[in-house]
């Protein structure tokens, strides 16, 4: 049976344009989108509109606002639209009156192998932490955030070189196929929804992926060569990982690290200290060996490799990150 989807899509970053245009261009109906109000941004706070919100326009499709989810003026503006089914992809925790609204219920794309990395921030997690592999899920949301009956999953493999830019964009297109084939399923009838309650854990404890903030982002060089290579990639290019640079004079910078590798060795220096390599490069020292910085920001400059960076700095031994 072939059921006829008229969807309401909700979603604000870039992750959220690819499912967005793999529905359009599939040949669904969505009548309209929901993101986030214009947001007042930069130097000009100049209004910011949502990547969705520009996407939608370009397609001619009707934009919703609202300030507030449970606003009576937006639920009967919502309800006017007649959608059966909502998809939501990178947008805010929804009330019950919203999310129940549609015969089909609403379906959320995340981006993690659920019940694994449940939260705000997927991506920077499994980086984080290390893992060589993460994936997408779509489910049916439930009140809890995360939990719903899962309908598909598909594996991604996290490559070395991968840093939380890479991964985002390579899910992103992953999560745009996988958004059609879910839609497929619920349009003919043939969704098998499995309960991640009575998913088989083998004893694996869950992980957490809770909304990353400044100070997660600070580098301990107390910390293991591994541990630190990984938060650089999990964090970079956003927020991004950042350490505070001692100089010879006792004046403190803030360093963002975008890129850096790692070597493991016996220094018998004490952790933040700094080891110059040639004169294009430098590295930190961390509890099991040296981090080598490839490319960091300090406040107020550019973006730079190491090379750029040494160029407009001296950087000794009496330098240090703590």
């Amino acid at each position: 049976m072939d059921r006829e989807l008229r969807i309401i899509y909700m979603g604000t970053p870039e992750f959220a344009v690819e499912p967005l245009r793999a529905i359009i261009e599939a040949g669904y109906k969505v009548v309209a989108v929901i993101t986030v109000p214009d947001k007042p941004a930069g130097r000009g706070q100049k209004l910011h509109v949502s990547a969705v919100k520009e996407f939608a326009i370009s397609k001619n499709i009707p934009v919703l606002q609202p300030a507030n989810l449970k606003d009576p003026d937006f639920i009967a503006e919502l309800i006017s639209y007649n959608a059966n089914l909502q998809v939501v992809v990178a947008f805010r925790m929804l009330p019950e009156v919203v999310w129940q609204m549609p015969e089909y219920g609403t379906l959320n794309l995340h981006a993690s192998l659920l019940p694994q990395y449940r939260g705000a921030a997927p991506i920077n997690h499994a980086i984080i932490n290390g893992e060589v592999e993460t994936g997408l899920t779509t489910f049916f949301i439930e009140k809890e955030i995360d939990t719903g009956n899962i309908i598909l999953c598909k594996n991604i493999p996290i490559q070395p070189d991968d840093d939380a830019g890479t991964l985002h964009d390579r899910l992103m297109y992953a999560g745009g196929r996988l958004m059609v084939e879910t839609l497929e399923l619920i349009r003919d009838d043939k969704v098998q929804e499995k309960s991640q309650a009575h998913i088989v854990l083998d004893g694996i404890k869950l992980k957490p992926a809770p909304k990353i903030f400044k100070n997660d982002c600070k580098i301990n060089w107390d910390s293991t060569c591994e541990k630190i290579h990984n938060k650089v990639r999990g964090l970079s290019p956003f927020p991004c990982a950042f350490s505070n640079l001692v100089t010879d004079k006792g004046s403190l910078k803030q360093v963002k690290i975008y890129k850096a590798s790692f070597q493991h060795l016996e220094t018998g220096k004490v952790p933040g200290s700094i080891v110059r390599g040639t004169k294009d490069s430098f590295a930190v020292v961390a509890a099991d060996g040296l981090i080598y910085i490839e490319e960091l920001q300090m406040e107020g400059k550019k973006r730079l490799n190491t090379a750029e960076f040494l160029r407009g700095i001296n950087i000794s031994a009496q330098f240090r990150f703590e």
